[in-house]
């Protein structure tokens, strides 16, 4: 074994293409106003600029460091015989120095590429691999994580592109592997976490072959995702042997319906263990699978930082639910600051009714993952079960779309929660049918599932919120309408229907004795968030501002300031949610649940709350600058705690409801490019903005009506 080969087989450094600069096998060089990038053995310079150049330079480290090939029989820009005069392979690793047995052809692309271009790389490969004169026993295609090797040799035909697929590419002239990925078993390749950035661009690869130009809607489409995406987790953290290959990845000479059934039978034999996450099969064809596959087999998504795939899954929805599915998602500050002001505690049981793709949970999980860090440490098993234990028997949501609750399920199960309360239902049902859907929820809401009976005394303590607005609940497809009170107790003008109670005066907020015929949906979540906390409950909703001054609500108003001690009102800029298609001014209301009896009167039971006084105070407040602008572009004033030059960085991020503490990681330049900041985490500055001004409010509010 020579000095490279001695070097490939031991190096486990993970940032092997920095090994290869450092070493000399490539070098960047100045040229003119652009760089390039110059392969040492082969004399071949290229353009530094170029995306697919990147990864080209990454593999042909790898090919020296981690398959363990000699600088000197890997070609670069190498001349295909009896094909288009200027087709080139992009490397060719040779058995001999005089590089004229060719053994494998690598075409590579740029991170990224769709489906149908990996396609088009694959035959492009296979074309140069096959062509007259030159033979390689293998070809490759390599676009960033995305990668696939292929068998070219006689015992396979010309088209075959299937039953020839191998793991991996061989190591040393070797043989292909079964498997590519291993457990703890160097010099075998274990996955890996990434970087914020790469998981970013993985999941939307994985989303687009998903979507697939439109086979399937957007929602379903990230629906099927969460599907693999839970049985890969679920497979990272089985137990198994060091040097026990992984699943959830294709093997040596497994065709696509092979490899499909395989996954299948883990997703199933998981679904088995937990079928509250997932109640459906996968539902994509076998090709398609085994491109998510291609996509996802080489991340370790349990082994990357929880802070980065927070920030990566955010981002990667803050682009996904616009539009038309921008109602399922809410801004991370206008969630942050409600479970801040709400101040979320480990024995609290949380619910959001209207959950969406999960933000408010996830925050309130994160939450109280930090709690546990000020009490245990990290790593010990005190840590885990303080916030597990709360994921698990206390963190609620409700989703009437399907889809959409499939996709606040993910969210919980990457964010490292092995289980989920995220009940797909209409949240305005009858209690007692979605306490049928989810014993825990029954207990907690103390109703008897046989029965349907329900101690009023129970419930939820903590519900962060922001329902659907807009809509209407119609007795006509909705039968449990006028199982409401609000479905009466609303003034003329407030529901949709013309004919009803013409008698009213608009602005008289009496109570209405006609059953109306449809009614806002944030009304009757009003009452549905009621029902849902314990007395001394809190709940932060986001409410149109129509329900709060219109004169035609005067009476939905009377009803609630009845039963909820209002603790705050914070009105939000006109383009709070205009970011993600939708425009209705709105504010973040902060309620109570005032302690009531239940008495009989003429057979019917009457919700009788104590006196209510006038002078209770309310903290009330405008936010101008809460972090974005309508674009969604930042609008922070921007401080510098602190810099360790090309290490750390952490600023503070100030807005009207609260500030951010925000830490940055230095990521090198490559050649003369500079380098740069990336974000590893951030976290809520307490005491500060809208945030601290309420604590002091709480403890004297007096000063505030001066």
């Amino acid at each position: 074994m020579n000095k490279i080969e001695r070097e490939a087989m031991s190096n486990n450094n993970p940032d092997i293409l920095q090994a290869a600069f450092r070493k000399g096998y490539l070098q960047i060089v100045a040229s003119g106003k652009s760089e390039k990038i110059i392969y040492g053995a082969s004399n071949i310079a290229e353009r530094w600029g170029d995306p697919e150049e990147k990864v080209r330079a990454a593999f042909y480290a790898e090919l020296i460091y981690r398959y363990g090939y000699d600088p000197e029989l890997i070609g670069v820009e190498v001349t295909v015989p009896d094909r288009v005069p200027h087709d080139r392979a992009d490397l060719v690793i040779f058995r001999d120095r005089q590089r004229t047995r060719p053994f494998a052809v690598i075409e590579c692309k740029r991170d990224g590429i769709t489906d149908t271009e990996l396609k088009q790389a694959v035959e492009q490969a296979f074309g140069n691999g096959h062509a007259h004169k030159f033979r390689a026993e293998y070809i490759g295609v390599i676009a960033g994580q995305t990668r696939a090797f292929y068998d070219c040799s006689d015992r396979f035909g010309a088209l075959e592109r299937e039953a020839n697929i191998i793991a991996d590419l061989p190591v040393k002239f070797g043989k292909p592997e079964e498997f590519k990925y291993y457990y703890a078993a160097p010099p075998k390749p274990d996955i890996a976490a990434v970087g914020r950035d790469d998981l970013i661009k993985t999941i939307r690869k994985c989303h687009q072959t998903l979507w697939g130009g439109g086979r399937l809607s957007p929602p379903t489409a990230f629906g099927e995702l969460c599907k693999l995406i839970f049985v890969k987790t679920r497979d990272e953290k089985k137990p198994r042997r060091r040097g026990e290959p992984y699943e959830f990845q294709i093997k040596t000479n497994e065709k696509p319906e092979r490899l499909a059934g395989r996954i299948r039978a883990l997703y199933e034999a998981e679904q088995k263990k937990d079928p509250e996450v997932f109640n459906e099969g996968i539902k994509i064809d076998d090709v398609t699978l085994k491109n998510v596959v291609l996509h996802l087999e080489g991340v370790n998504l349990t082994a990357t930082d929880l802070d980065t795939k927070g920030v990566a899954f955010e981002q990667f929805m803050d682009g996904f639910f616009k539009g038309d599915f921008g109602q399922y998602f809410t801004p991370r500050n206008i969630i942050a600051f409600s479970i801040q002001m709400l101040n979320i505690e480990s024995d609290d049981t949380v619910m959001d009714p209207a959950c969406g793709s999960g933000g408010f949970l996830l925050h309130a999980l994160d939450h109280i993952r930090k709690q546990a860090g000020d009490f245990y440490p990290e790593d010990s098993p005190q840590h885990f079960n303080y916030w597990h234990d709360f994921a698990e028997k206390r963190l609620f949501g409700i989703e009437i779309n399907e889809e959409i609750a499939r996709v606040a399920k993910m969210n919980m199960i990457v964010h490292d929660d092995g289980h989920t309360n995220v009940i797909g239902n209409d949240a305005l049902e009858p209690l007692k049918v979605i306490a049928e859907r989810n014993e825990t929820f029954a207990r907690i809401m103390g109703i008897d599932r046989a029965t349907g009976r329900r101690d009023e005394k129970k419930g939820f303590s903590k519900i962060p919120t922001n329902p659907p607005f807009g809509a209407v609940v119609k007795e006509e497809l909705h039968t449990y309408l006028k199982s409401y009170e609000l479905s009466r107790y609303i003034a003329k003008g407030a529901a949709v229907e013309d004919d009803e109670d013409d008698a009213r005066s608009p602005s008289s907020g009496k109570k209405s004795i006609k059953q109306r015929a449809s009614v806002k949906t944030e009304i009757i979540y009003v009452e549905r968030i009621w029902q849902l906390l314990k007395p001394g409950g809190q709940a932060a909703v986001v409410l149109p501002d129509g329900l709060l001054t219109n004169a035609s609500l005067q009476g939905v108003r009377d009803w609630l300031l009845e039963r909820f001690k209002v603790l705050a009102v914070i009105s939000l800029p006109q383009f709070a949610f205009a970011h993600f298609g939708a425009g209705v001014k709105s504010s973040i209301v902060f309620l109570e649940k005032r302690s009531f009896s239940i008495t009989k009167r003429e057979g019917k039971e009457i919700v009788v709350v104590g006196s209510v006084s006038d002078e209770e105070p309310i903290f009330m407040a405008m936010a101008e600058n809460i972090g974005y602008d309508a674009a969604g572009r930042n609008t922070y004033q921007i401080d510098v705690l602190s810099e360790t030059p090309e290490v750390e960085r952490i600023e503070r991020h100030r807005c009207d409801l609260f500030d951010w503490r925000v830490v940055y990681d230095w990521k090198p330049g490559e050649g003369r490019r500079p380098g740069a900041w990336t974000e590893r985490n951030r976290n809520v500055t307490r005491g500060s903005g809208l945030l601290g001004q309420f604590a002091t409010f709480q403890k004297d509010p007096m000063p505030f009506f001066v």
